[in-house]
């Protein structure tokens, strides 16, 4: 999401003309959910999406046009047979949005919200000009609160975190890479966006969580620096914690932590030991997809959108 936002203050500060297309509301099946984005440029280029298809090349055409006269658009599409039967749209649902052409003129409102490290609520008001929620005048005709970014620490810096960290980028995630190894943990193998932490691992383990909700990932070189890292990882809030390794692996690691009282069975419990969702993941970037997938849908449950499935979490001893 703040991506989007992001892209448009630099837009807006290279005085690119743009108009935004948003989808305020939804009822039924839709491809897209409410807040869905795209920015629709005089060229046709799009960045971000409203579900794609007929609906969004109809969107398209009609942010084409208030482009060209500066007047902005409302849409209300009802998404069946009758629209777009050429394409095959049948999710039978309705949206309504919003098509905002002089989008430009806010910049300073996306760079806020791209940038901010709390909560910001903002919206577009029945005249279709935009701000901040706590800002006075006019009634609002949208709202959505944007949220600094989950914070994904990464313990080890080898095959799989290298190709987990440009994607959580690409995810909205804010990565931070933990290692003692400076020849794998640097920007040559990383991204400039991903933090590097690089140092003994007895003073890497001592960094406090940053205040939003926070992923770990522990796949260090080895069975023994990923049980050093989980054995202080473990006793942190974070919102979900996942360590690669075989069911085994899982095995070994809860009976050495309970022999030695390293961890309570509770806490056991939260960690994710095999991580990534079963899609028979083959090679590192499949095992990236698989990983962040798992994240994707546990970050929605924290947001509260979507319903917490059946735990995959640390199997225990008695399941194995």
């Amino acid at each position: 999401m703040r991506r989007i936002y992001a892209e448009m203050a630099r837009l807006a500060d290279a005085g690119q003309p743009f108009a935004l297309g948003m989808i305020t509301a939804v009822k039924g099946s839709s491809p897209q959910r409410a807040g869905a984005k795209a920015v629709f440029l005089p060229d046709g280029r799009i960045v971000g999406t409203l579900g794609g298809g007929c609906l969004e090349a109809e969107v398209q055409a009609r942010a084409l046009r208030s482009l060209r006269t500066g007047q902005p658009d409302t849409f209300d599409m009802v998404l069946d047979h009758d629209f777009g039967w050429d394409d095959g749209l049948i999710c039978g649902g309705r949206v309504f949005g919003v098509i905002l052409p002089q989008a430009g003129q806010y910049g300073a409102l996306w760079k806020e919200l791209a940038e901010t490290a709390g909560p910001v609520r903002w919206g577009v008001r029945e005249d279709f000009t935009m701000g901040r929620v706590d800002e006075p005048g006019g009634i609002w005709l949208y709202q959505e609160t944007v949220r600094p970014p989950f914070a994904l620490w990464i313990a080890g810096s080898g095959h799989v975190a290298q190709a987990v960290a440009p994607l959580a980028l690409q995810l909205d995630f804010s990565v931070t890479v933990f290692d003692d190894r400076p020849g794998l943990a640097n920007h040559q193998l990383f991204p400039q966006a991903v933090a590097l932490q690089v140092g003994p691992w007895h003073e890497l383990l001592n960094y406090p969580l940053p205040p939003v909700p926070a992923f770990g990932l522990i796949v260090t070189r080895g069975h023994q620096h990923d049980a050093l890292v989980l054995s202080e990882w473990i006793h942190r809030p974070f919102a979900f914690l996942g360590m690669i390794g075989s069911r085994r692996k899982a095995r070994l690691i809860r009976e050495q932590f309970l022999r030695q009282k390293l961890a309570t069975p509770e806490q056991l419990e939260r960690v994710v030991c095999p991580v990534g969702l079963a899609i028979h993941a083959v090679g590192v970037h499949e095992i990236a997809v698989s990983v962040l997938a798992q994240f994707i849908q546990r970050r929605a449950e924290v947001l509260g959108l979507a319903k917490k499935p059946d735990s995959t979490e640390f199997v225990p001893a008695s399941q194995i």
